[in-house]
């Protein structure tokens, strides 16, 4: 069955979340909620957030599953928000967060009630697991490389990759964070191609607009298998991780990626109030 797919572009982040609904009934899922954070005064606010809320009513969508594709480190998670709106909705995310949340609890010395069992999501996804939403059938792909709890759905005719493709034109994630490794994301990506039919969609979570063009989520795996400028057909596994790792080593930190991280291994929710009743992100200082 081939999903309805909204797709919203969070400017600030270039992040896509997508609303995916049952063409034949009320099912929906969220992908990849951007909760909107400003660095300079650290307030958030669910402008963002709110759009999405917005257009499900309107649609009498009954939102099940809130999807992550990893514990991203360029935007903070809506996740939490909106599950107040749609209390019975599953949090989900692949079970490598558990690795994740080992890495980097230490790195930001987290309270000690702060668990590493993933047990901040509802669902945690082992590679092949299947759901539904609604009528449509959807199936969990690991693709580890980025990051270790990377996963993409495969959600009836269409493929929601996270991080782990960009637009052909794009290429692929970086790989120098904890847990990310060049030569797992290049296993990752080529099992996608030899999975999945040349039209099968694809939706990725960035786009960065190269070379001035107009932004854009949505391509295909024969298009990627065609045109991507790194993971191509004819690209070797060797090659690939060359450029990968020469590309890496010339980027700097994601803007967002120390409160993102601290708090998308809470499932998006914001640190616990301290004694004075103010939340607090913590900047490990000299530590990256």
């Amino acid at each position: 069955m081939k999903p309805d797919i909204q797709p919203f572009f969070h400017a600030g982040s270039n992040t896509w979340t997508y609303l995916v609904r049952d063409p034949s009934g009320p099912a929906a899922a969220i992908i990849d909620p951007v909760l909107d954070f400003d660095a300079k005064s650290a307030r958030t606010s669910t402008t963002s957030a709110q759009a999405v809320i917005d257009l499900a009513r309107e649609r009498g969508l009954d939102v099940q599953w809130i999807l992550e594709t990893h514990a991203h480190a360029d935007h903070l998670s809506a996740a939490q928000w909106l599950k107040r709106h749609w209390p019975h909705a599953k949090l989900a995310i692949g079970e490598g967060i558990v690795d994740v949340q080992k890495t980097f609890a230490p790195v930001f010395n987290l309270e000690d009630g702060f668990r590493t069992d993933g047990s901040q999501f509802d669902r945690l996804f082992a590679d092949g697991d299947t759901f539904r939403i609604g009528a449509v059938e959807a199936r969990v792909i690991a693709v580890p490389g980025h990051t270790s709890d990377s996963c993409a759905y495969l959600i009836g005719d269409a493929l929601f990759t996270g991080d782990s493709l960009f637009m052909p034109d794009g290429g692929t994630a970086r790989c120098d964070f904890p847990g990310g490794d060049a030569r797992t994301l290049f296993r990752s990506i080529r099992r996608l191609f030899d999975a999945l039919p040349d039209d099968t969609r694809v939706f990725v979570c960035h786009d960065y607009g190269p070379g001035g063009r107009d932004v854009a989520c949505e391509t295909t795996v024969g298009a990627q298998r065609r045109d991507n400028i790194h993971v191509r057909d004819g690209v070797t596994e060797d090659e690939y991780v060359a450029q990968r790792t020469a590309r890496d080593a010339t980027l700097a930190m994601p803007a967002l990626i120390l409160p993102a991280v601290q708090t998308n291994i809470r499932a998006g929710a914001l640190p616990p109030p301290e004694s004075n009743g103010v939340r607090y992100l913590k900047l490990p200082i000299d530590h990256f």
